[in-house]
């Protein structure tokens, strides 16, 4: 499809008609500084017009004026919308419905959202005829987990006021994972990637299994790393004590956070990047200020994002400062090598990405953790997302239905554990066969020990495998005090050790305890009639005493041997109420495992 995309700020409007499946650009143009007498518009590569003032909403008409001239075709239209709220975490086809829900959370985006908007209603009137779809910056970000997006608040005015952690840029942040796991040649969904958007507007995204599940802007673009003009992380107390001097009004403290911080505010001249790695260069010591503390604050993040995912494949630098600062990349990653991420500073100092030549290495060939710079293609991401959303490859056959299968606690051992656990010689006795074919519940239970209580009578499932496993529910992993990590079934890496304590004998393990994710088991053939793949993530649709639930994120696991079932674990079942033997259906599949959460959600 050729897809045309439109990007509106508050201050720029950036429009391209696309095609989706290579990239290119059969038409583009911009328009700049909208709201001055400085206002131009720039059509492809040719020379800037003076359009004089500009509105946005003049500015808009400009736009879509300059497109209808260019007589050049296009299927349906992509916008950019910055805020989805809670409403939206994914992205969708507008309508009226849609317009009205992103107008409830403009005051999220004040900046943004309302340019957006002016930007749909525009276009839907212009070209009405065309489907149109908001890709919205905090879709990509909807699977964080709890613990990611709950500020430390009361949890009613949160609720209240939809006060949490949504995170941005994520068109950005989707289309450099995915360019780094290519050009990794490693699905994307066994790795732990860092990405970092930096620009004029900065964020920094850990991206595990082709998932979100931490970043660093939140309810607003202000939170997180130092940006052009924008503070980033503050002391909220700074805050109340400049609204306390009676000095600053409300608008006042707005604008000095929005508008006057960030590289500006360090370094008294400019937000632009360029010019403060010249002014540092012949002294300037408010501009050698900026430059530490911007990177100084991304490298704490690359830290912290490593520790959430208990390690790091791949860091990733994009946007206009990552991709062209080669100074910013050598301050943020000469002191990452205890990561096992080692700058060369060779190719970091001569590194150069384009849209023809969109990765580049700049670790060294041993280096564990790869460094990558990566180009940034908005655009192209809006475009492919959007051929997507009309197409309808999100849809799946909602007729088809799946037996659901509550999971409790147990364990998986290895022989050699079973011995050590049971007795020199021990096999394991089958108590009772299970739903997936080959497997049983043994006669063989153990005592599971945390640093708090213990858990008695644990069953053992066989039959063995390669490594031990030990599957615990929320409940049981506070009850045992472990932090334990929620992780598909065979990932044991990094997780926490346990105790286990048997008839013969005792063993702790080093690792093995994890909450297992919610996930299908199906055959290639059941695969084939739903419409999926292995390691796909779907959402399954589960009436509950005339409710219908939605539970989110569920991995689909495809293998001749199994049989089709899903499996939650007792929380969420009792949460949920659901019972052995009820039945789901596939409510959507999402292409990049970026799904809606609109079910109890325990991670």
């Amino acid at each position: 499809m050729n897809i045309l995309v439109i990007n509106c700020g508050s201050s720029s409007i950036k429009a391209a008609i696309i095609e989706s499946a290579n990239g290119d650009r059969l038409f583009k143009l911009k328009v700049e500084r909208i709201g001055s007498e400085q206002c131009q518009l720039v059509i492809g590569n040719e020379l800037p017009r003076s359009l004089g003032h500009q509105d946005i909403f003049s500015a808009i008409r400009t736009v879509l004026q300059t497109i209808e001239a260019a007589d050049v075709s296009f299927d349906a239209v992509g916008h950019r919308v910055v805020h989805g709220g809670s409403q939206f975490r994914r992205s969708i086809i507008i309508d009226d419905d849609v317009i009205k829900q992103i107008e409830e959370v403009s005051a999220l985006a004040p900046l943004h959202n309302p340019a957006n908007l002016a930007a749909i209603r525009e276009t839907m009137n212009t070209f009405s005829k065309s489907p149109q779809v908001a890709v919205f910056d905090t879709a990509f970000h909807a699977t964080l987990p709890k613990r990611a997006r709950s500020y430390a608040i009361s949890q009613e005015i949160a609720q209240k006021h939809e006060i949490q952690r949504y995170g941005f840029h994520g068109p950005s942040h989707k289309w450099v994972a995915t360019q780094a796991a290519d050009f990794l040649k490693e699905d994307i969904r066994d790795l732990r990637i860092i990405t970092c958007h930096l620009g004029n507007g900065a964020s920094v995204c850990a991206v595990e299994n082709g998932r979100s599940i931490e970043t660093s802007m939140g309810m607003t673009p202000l939170e997180g790393l130092v940006m052009g003009t924008r503070s980033g992380d503050i002391d909220p107390g700074v805050i109340l004590k400049l609204l306390r001097s009676k000095e600053m009004s409300i608008e006042d403290v707005d604008n000095l956070l929005n508008r006057e911080s960030g590289l500006l505010g360090l370094s008294g001249k400019t937000n632009d990047m360029r010019d403060i790695e010249e002014a540092a260069s012949q002294g300037d010591e408010s501009c050698r200020l900026a430059i530490q503390v911007f990177t100084h604050r991304l490298r704490k993040y690359i830290g912290a994002f490593t520790a959430t995912m208990g390690g790091v494949d791949a860091i990733v630098f994009t946007g206009g400062i990552g991709e062209n600062s080669a100074l910013v990349r050598h301050r943020v990653a000469q002191r990452l090598s205890f990561l096992g991420a080692r700058l060369d500073e060779d190719t970091n100092r001569d590194c150069n990405v384009s849209r023809d030549a969109p990765v580049a290495e700049i670790s060294e060939p041993h280096s564990r953790a790869k460094l990558l710079v990566v180009a940034t293609d908005e655009s192209r991401s809006i475009a492919t997302e959007t051929q997507k959303i009309v197409a309808g490859q999100d849809q799946v056959d909602g007729s088809l239905t799946i037996p659901v299968a509550v999971s409790a606690r147990h364990i998986h051992l290895t022989q050699e554990a079973v011995e050590t656990l049971f007795g020199e010689g021990h096999e394991l006795t089958p108590y009772r066969p299970l739903s997936q074919p080959g497997q049983f519940a043994s006669e063989e239970k153990l005592t599971i020990v945390g640093p708090k209580r213990s858990l008695e009578n644990v069953r053992v499932l066989g039959p063995t495998r390669p490594k031990c496993q030990v599957e615990v529910s929320r409940t049981d992993e506070f009850w045992l005090g472990i932090d334990a990590p929620v992780r598909n079934s065979g990932d044991v890496a990094n997780s926490p050790g346990v105790t286990l304590i048997g008839p013969h004998g005792r063993l702790t393990l080093q690792e093995g305890l994890i909450c297992a994710r919610r996930h299908i088991h199906m055959t290639p053939t059941d695969a084939k009639r739903f419409g999926v793949k292995d390691k796909d993530v779907v959402e399954v649709k589960i009436d509950s005493d005339g409710r219908d639930l939605i539970f989110a994120d569920v991995l689909v696991r495809v293998k001749s041997t199994y049989a089709l079932e899903m499996h939650i674990d007792t929380d969420e079942a009792n949460a949920a109420e659901i019972k052995p033997g009820q039945i789901g259906t596939l409510a959507e599949t999402d292409f990049s495992a970026q799904l809606r959460l609109r079910s109890v959600n325990y991670q």
